[in-house]
This record gives C-alpha cells, sequence and structure tokens, in this order.
C-alpha cells in the first residue's frame, strides 16, 4: 500500500492501483451494486479529457511537456486500455465527481509514469491542476455522457434500419398471402400477411427517425461552463474551441448549447433521448407478442407464421421449440422502460445550478442504447430473416373468418349481414352459404363481393367505383 494525501486528510490506496486518494475514498464510500460503468462512457470520459489537454495546449494554458503526456495517457484509455482502473460504482457521489476524479487520477498517473515520476506523487502531472484545467465535473460529466450517447447511438440506428430493411423484405415475400385480420383478438376483414410485415417495418422507420431528432438536442454541448455555467477558470476561446474539437475526434456534429447554464441545470435532452428509446421498445414489444401469437401453436395456437427454430423449448417436453428470440427483445424492452422511469425521476431531481443525479442518468441511459442495440440485432438475424409463412393455414383461417361478412354491407346491409354472419356462426357454416340460401346475392356476384384479396385494397368488392 502507498499512502496519500487529499484535502480530507490520508488514504491508503494499493500500490498497483493508477486510482488515488479520491477514487478509493468513493471505492470505499460506494460499494452499493458491483456495477461498473460502461466502456463507451469510460473511453468518452478519456475523450474529453485529451480534448481538453489539446486546447488548453493551443491557447497557452499548458506547457507542452504535460500536456502531450496528458493526451497519450487519454488516448490509451479512449482505446480500451485501463479500463479495469476505473473502479467507481454507478451508485456514486452526485453530479459524478468521483467518476471525473478516477479519470484524472489516472490519467495523472499514467503520464507521470510516461515522464519518469512516481506512482502517486502527483508530480509532474497534478490531476486536479492540469488533467482537469478548465474543467468541473459539471460541466464535463454532462458532456461526456452526451458525446457517449452520440456516439454509441450510430450503431444502434444502423442495426434499426437493418431490422426495417429485414421486415420490408418479409413485406415483398409475403404480400400475396391472404389471411383473416384481426382485432381486439376477434375475426376482422381480410389482409395480407405481407400488409402486416409491411405495418412493422414503418413503425420501426418512425422511431428510427425519433430517435434520430432526440440524438439533433443531444449534440449540444455544454462544456466549458465549468462550475455553474460562467466558465470561471477556463479561457474565453475554450468553450467553442473544445465543441469543435470533439467533433474532430468523433465525426458527430456536435455545436454549442447556447446557455452553458440551461445544459448544466437540465437533463430534459437526455430525457427526451430516452422517451425515444422508451418509445421504440413498445413498438418492439408489440412486434415481438405479434410474432409469438402468429406462431402459436404449431397444434392448437394461429400458426400463420413458422419461426426458426433455434434452440430446444423444453427441459421435459420433447420437441417443444419456443419463440425465444422474441421473448428475448420483450424482457430487454421492459428493462429499457424500467430504465425509462429511474432516467425521468433523476432529470426532474435537479435543483438550481445543477442535476446532480446525473450518474445514474448516465448508467440507464447507455445500458439502454446498448442493450436495445444488441438485442435488436440478435432478434434480426436469428428470427427476422427466417420467418417463413404457413400459407395454407394462412387461407384456412382466411376463409373460415367471420370478418368476410363486412364485405356485405353495402349490398344487402349492414342488419342483413349481421343476421348471415351469426347463422354462419350458429350452423357452423361459411357465410357463402347463407346467402345463397337466403338468396341475398347471385353465385356470380357474391364471388366478387366475397372476394378476399378485393377487400385488401380501398374499394368496395363486387362494384364499380
Amino acid at each position: 500500500m502507498r499512502t496519500e494525501v487529499d484535502s480530507l486528510g490520508s488514504v491508503h490506496v494499493a500500490d498497483e492501483a493508477l486510482w488515488g486518494a479520491q477514487t478509493q475514498r468513493a471505492v470505499e464510500n460506494f460499494d452499493i451494486s458491483g456495477l461498473k460503468q460502461s466502456a463507451v462512457y469510460i473511453s468518452t470520459t478519456a475523450l474529453v479529457k485529451q480534448a481538453a489537454a489539446e486546447v488548453n495546449l493551443a491557447l497557452g494554458m499548458l506547457d507542452a511537456t504535460r500536456a502531450e503526456a496528458i493526451i497519450s495517457a487519454a488516448k490509451q484509455i479512449a482505446a480500451g486500455r485501463w479500463h479495469d482502473q476505473f473502479v467507481v460504482d454507478p451508485f456514486q457521489a452526485g453530479a459524478g465527481t468521483s467518476h471525473n476524479m478516477n479519470a484524472n487520477e489516472v490519467i495523472a498517473n499514467l503520464a507521470n509514469e510516461a515522464l519518469g515520476g512516481q506512482r502517486g506523487d502527483n508530480r509532474p502531472v497534478n490531476p486536479n491542476d492540469h488533467v482537469n484545467m478548465a474543467q468541473s465535473t459539471n460541466d464535463v460529466i454532462p458532456t461526456v455522457l452526451r458525446v457517449a450517447a452520440a456516439v454509441r447511438a450510430q450503431p444502434l440506428l444502423a442495426t434499426l434500419q437493418g431490422l426495417e430493411d429485414a421486415l420490408q423484405a418479409k413485406a415483398r415475400e409475403f404480400d400475396g398471402i391472404l389471411k383473416s385480420g384481426r382485432t381486439h383478438l376477434q375475426d376482422a376483414v381480410p389482409v395480407r400477411l405481407g400488409q402486416e410485415f409491411g405495418a412493422y417495418a414503418r413503425a420501426v422507420a418512425l422511431d428510427r427517425a425519433r430517435i434520430g431528432r432526440a440524438l439533433d438536442a443531444v449534440q449540444r454541448l455544454g462544456i466549458g461552463g465549468t462550475a455553474t455555467g460562467t466558465g470561471l477558470n477556463s479561457h474565453p476561446q475554450y468553450h467553442q474551441r473544445m465543441v469543435d474539437r470533439l467533433t474532430a475526434l468523433t465525426g458527430i456534429t456536435f455545436r454549442s448549447a447556447g446557455n452553458l447554464f440551461e445544459t448544466m441545470q437540465s437533463s430534459a435532452d437526455f430525457c427526451d433521448l430516452s422517451g425515444a428509446l422508451r418509445t421504440l421498445a413498445t413498438t418492439l414489444i408489440r412486434i415481438a407478442n405479434d410474432l409469438r401469437l402468429l406462431s402459436s401453436g404449431p397444434t392448437t395456437g394461429l400458426y400463420e407464421i413458422t419461426l426458426p427454430a433455434v434452440q430446444p423449448g423444453s427441459s421435459i417436453m420433447p420437441g417443444k421449440v419456443n419463440p425465444v428470440l422474441p421473448e428475448m427483445l420483450n424482457m430487454v424492452c421492459f428493462h429499457v422502460i424500467g430504465n425509462d422511469a429511474a432516467i425521468v425521476m433523476a432529470a426532474q431531481a435537479g435543483q438550481l445550478e445543477l442535476n446532480v443525479m446525473t450518474p445514474i442518468i448516465a448508467y440507464n441511459l447507455l445500458q439502454s442504447i446498448e442493450i436495445l442495440d444488441h438485442g435488436v440485432a440478435a432478434f434480426t438475424e436469428r428470427c427476422v430473416r427466417g420467418i417463413q409463412a404457413n400459407t395454407a393455414r394462412c387461407e384456412e383461417l382466411g376463409e373460415k373468418s367471420i370478418g368476410l361478412a363486412t364485405a356485405l354491407n353495402a349490398h344487402i346491409g349492414y342488419a342483413a349481414a349481421a343476421k348471415v354472419a351469426q347463422e354462419a356462426m350458429r350452423r357452423g357454416v361459411p357465410l357463402r352459404q347463407i346467402v345463397l340460401e337466403h338468396g341475398y346475392l347471385s353465385e356470380e356476384a357474391l364471388d366478387a363481393v366475397l372476394d378476399p384479396y378485393a377487400m385488401t385494397e380501398p374499394g368496395i368488392p363486387g362494384r364499380e367505383l
């Protein structure tokens, strides 16, 4: 062990640890969950530290020797090294001071060792004076989250595009397959299986667009506001140069928040993005549940589609295969909705110049993005792309549907059509037979009226318009 000193006194730190006194206090104070912040959050923290050193060097605020050592250390962390040295629980001191100091101390120790100094001495690079120059936890952590969310969301958007494309391909493949529509889980007018899948594809596209709009607001940065938004202890050009540098380092267009007080006080942009993810989750739950229902059976359910068999479904029932990918996606989405609830509660807890609940917003928001990305990717590749239509079953149930009676309305009236439907159900015979028995329509006219395909397009079957 080595002994380090901070403003509260001495602290014992393991010799091999790259962190220092303030991180060690946080480890001891917050043994809460055993969880760690995500890799993208750690890497992005280092990226912000790298950008700060580069900007402070360019502005003449930081000497080249220290700056280059800090930049080198930060680049290593941003590339994925030393993540095991980020040891603070997500449930930590408000605002993320513990995580910010964890980064400052690790980078300082790496820089000092590169310059011939000793681990823990904080010389010649000091974690507060040099790594944290022109910064406060209060502007660093919200900036880290904004950049990390924007970076991590790019793969999610691509994954959602893949799901949309896969659903649209199934819509084309299944376009000619007629089946019974269902509302309230009861027989309704016919639809084509391809129309159902086309609607799924469109819903995913709209959710992807919602996420994109939310990300646009997240890309407003308040770095340089330092402690309360005033910019105290930063160069007047620091803020805009940081925005420009982070844009260059990530390839994502960031812009000034304009009012640096607002981005420190408000977590509304994070709520907006989480809300878009929640809306996506509700869409995905609905689609996954539809696929489970449409594939139910195979002998006692709808069984209009078959999902790929990816693993045995039971430890006791031989031959059973379950819809495991839709089930997994449901669980992912339930978790995302729970994360959103925590984010909303944390966002409304901000007071005066700062929202101190940012650490848990960061953990939950980035986790939601990540598990949606991975969950949707698996669902797309291992389920949607392999869905097969059971055409004969679709046609069988479609022909039996009482919903076909709807097409009779324009020819014999709603009341008579209702009686036809009720009698057909009571006697267990087709609608056609009842219509012909009562002489409502000729056989030729009835063929045109009860054409299921015509019922899946705008118009009135059996009537020229």
